[in-house]
Parts: C-alpha cells; sequence; structure tokens
C-alpha cells in the first residue's frame, strides 16, 4: 500500500521535507516533563517556557541540532549522606525538542524563578518577483 501525503499533492512541488518534518515532530514525544508554554510575544517572535525548578543554568543545555531545539536537563545526584522520608521533587534529567520552521532562529535564553524562557524569532522574507526568460530553441 502507498503512503499518501499532503506533500504527494501536485501543486505541492518540493515540500517533501515538510512532511519529513512533521514525522519528525509526532515523533519526538509527548512526555509531560518538564511543563511548557509556548506563547507569541510578537508579530514574529515567540518563547517556550519550561518549568525547571530545582535545576540551575549549568543543568541546562540548549542546542539546534538539524533545525531541532533541544533542551536537555541532567541533575547532579546530591542526595548521597541524606535520608527522605518522603521524596516527591522529581530530580530526573530530560530531553524536550522542538522542531523549528526554516528563517526561526534562537533570539536567546534566560532563567528566572524557576522558569527557563527561550525565545525565538522568525525573520521576515523580502517578497521578491522573479521573470523567467523563455528561450527559442
Amino acid at each position: 500500500m502507498t503512503k499518501l501525503t499532503f506533500a504527494a499533492h501536485p501543486f505541492l512541488l518540493g515540500f517533501d521535507q515538510l512532511d519529513r518534518l512533521v514525522e519528525r515532530a509526532a515523533k519526538s514525544g509527548s512526555d509531560g516533563y518538564p511543563p511548557f508554554n509556548i506563547e507569541q510575544s510578537g508579530e514574529n517572535a515567540f518563547r517556550i517556557t519550561l518549568a525547571v525548578a530545582g535545576f540551575r543554568e549549568d543543568d541546562l543545555s540548549i542546542t539546534v541540532e538539524d533545525r531541532q531545539l533541544v533542551i536537555r536537563g541532567r541533575q547532579a545526584d546530591d542526595s548521597e549522606g541524606r535520608v527522605f522520608l518522603h521524596r516527591g521533587i522529581a530530580a530526573r534529567a530530560f530531553q524536550k525538542a522542538f522542531v523549528l520552521a526554516d528563517g526561526v532562529d534562537v533570539a536567546g535564553a534566560s532563567m528566572e524563578n524557576g522558569l527557563l524562557h527561550v525565545d525565538l524569532r522568525r525573520a521576515v522574507p523580502e517578497a521578491v518577483v522573479q521573470t523567467i526568460r523563455i528561450d527559442r530553441k
């Protein structure tokens, strides 16, 4: 059976990469830890906010890998010598991945009150009109 996708439409030429991005986004997982928000902070600006209470800046890494924003967190185990009667604060490693569209770049990141903010901006391309000459054969 042939896999039919929206990029197979005859008027959508060169959109096969978009199909792969949609597949990759679907595979990125739906783990709810840590919780996060995505908000539009301007006409061409976005902000991803992750709740990372207990993580220090050194415990976090933010990278862009093949148009994918990857945020990782790993805490050092400092529980040696401590006896927990109840341990309800999550201290586990995490990885969150967000697929970025072409033209969307990371503008910066900051941490405030246990929240990691990653700011994104979308570059607005210039409108270009190109006239194609028809050659005689």
